[in-house]
């Protein structure tokens, strides 16, 4: 499936973290058609789409003590589900045919790692010309009793069955930066990632604009930096979901003018930030 990418619309892009169960109801709309629009402009497309799980599943997460109980893992499930509703629904009536497949349904961890996790339906789905939909979900743990999978942990589990050519991760800002953008406009993009660059800003990667109980940032670069080591077939593009036209872009051509890549050290990445 060398056409195929994985595509994450993250909870800062769909949803103001900042406020409980808050969709961005206008930007998942412009997300799904420009989606659209990368079909029709490259029809071999084939394509993983998923989100973040923002101010429902992280909110609900921390309201009702994940991890303390089984009423928090309820909860926290419930509200995860409930965005997935609210994506899949604009997704199909702008014309784009999802079909959501809960990690939960199948998800096993092992003390936080994702060791289970069914690939056949979502194999079955692309060769039929869907467009599978997954999301940051709850899941069972063996050593925990429970553990939240976020979006990149599924992710970097099913590319190593999928291989996809890209991971292309649209949020809220245009990269990954030495410093919040948001609270720090002097912040400077750092163009490129590799395993041998990632050591020395590290500790320049913080954690998300409003409540993220998955780590933020620096986790999200930390899992693909794990997974392009590992794969080194396998580039991430870290990018804004914010500009009409980009995330239509990422998914035609490989972008390398805008946002953060992140790729293993023969892929042919230069170091440093720019």
């Amino acid at each position: 499936m060398n056409s195929l990418i994985f595509l994450k619309l993250g909870g800062s892009l769909i949803t103001d973290k900042r406020r409980a169960s808050t969709a961005r109801v206008d930007v998942i709309r412009r997300s799904a058609r420009e989606i659209v629009e990368a079909r029709r402009q490259r029809p071999d497309l084939k394509l993983l789409l998923a989100h973040g799980s923002g101010s429902f599943g992280h909110v609900a997460a921390q309201e009702f003590g994940f991890g303390k109980g089984v009423q928090g893992y309820a909860e926290t499930g419930a509200a995860a589900a409930r965005l997935n509703r609210i994506v899949a629904d604009i997704c199909l009536e702008e014309g784009l045919p999802v079909m959501s497949l809960p990690p939960s349904a199948s998800a096993i961890c092992d003390d936080g790692r994702l060791i289970e996790l069914a690939v056949r339906p979502i194999e079955i789905a692309l060769d039929n010309d869907l467009v599978p939909l997954v999301y940051g979900d709850v899941a069972f743990d063996l050593t925990r009793g429970e553990a939240i999978v976020s979006t990149e942990i599924v992710f970097a589990y099913l590319a190593r069955s999928l291989r996809p050519e890209r991971i292309v991760l649209a949020g809220q800002v245009e990269g990954v930066f030495s410093a919040d953008p948001l609270r720090e406009p002097q912040a400077q993009l750092i163009p490129r990632i590799t395993p041998a660059t990632f050591p020395e800003i590290q500790a320049l990667l913080g954690g998300s604009h409003g409540v993220d109980v998955t780590g933020g940032m620096l986790s999200k670069v930390a899992l693909m930096i794990e997974l392009v080591r590992e794969m080194t077939s396998v580039q991430a593009h870290i990018i804004s979901g914010e500009s009409p036209g980009q995330l239509a872009l990422a998914l035609v051509h490989e972008d390398r003018e805008r946002g953060t890549w992140i790729a293993g050290e023969d892929a042919g990445i230069m170091q440093g930030i720019g």
